[in-house]
């Protein structure tokens, strides 16, 4: 289950900020997680409660913002949505794409005290 040292990542993150930043207490997270990133968001929410157990952002909620993949048709010269790797152009059917969105996973915005 790779999202628990996604979850140790992020609690690094915000350990990080918060000395950078002066505060104490993280009271919510906002993720963008791509879905391309293959990031299982239930594992991760499971996940984000018990790293953050002990920590500066102990009961701190957990937002979720899909990111919906994204391609560069380079048959059809133009963007399109996808819902996978490898499929095909919604317009022209070909395969010939290049991914621009929905591998990410970064954090948004914090709520902090």
């Amino acid at each position: 289950m790779h999202e628990m040292s996604l979850c140790e990542g992020i609690l690094r993150v915000l350990e990080e900020q918060a000395q950078a930043q002066q505060f104490k207490r993280v009271k919510t997270v906002w993720l963008e997680i791509g879905s391309l990133s293959s990031v299982e968001v239930e594992a991760l929410r499971f996940g984000f409660d018990v790293v953050m157990k002990d920590s500066l952002a102990e009961g701190a909620r957990l937002e979720i913002i899909d990111v919906p993949g994204q391609a560069w048709c380079m048959q059809c010269m133009k963007p399109v949505t996808i819902r996978q790797r490898y499929d095909a152009c919604d317009d022209c059917g070909g395969h010939q794409l290049q991914v621009t969105a929905g591998e990410e996973m970064k954090i948004k915005e914090l709520e902090v005290d």
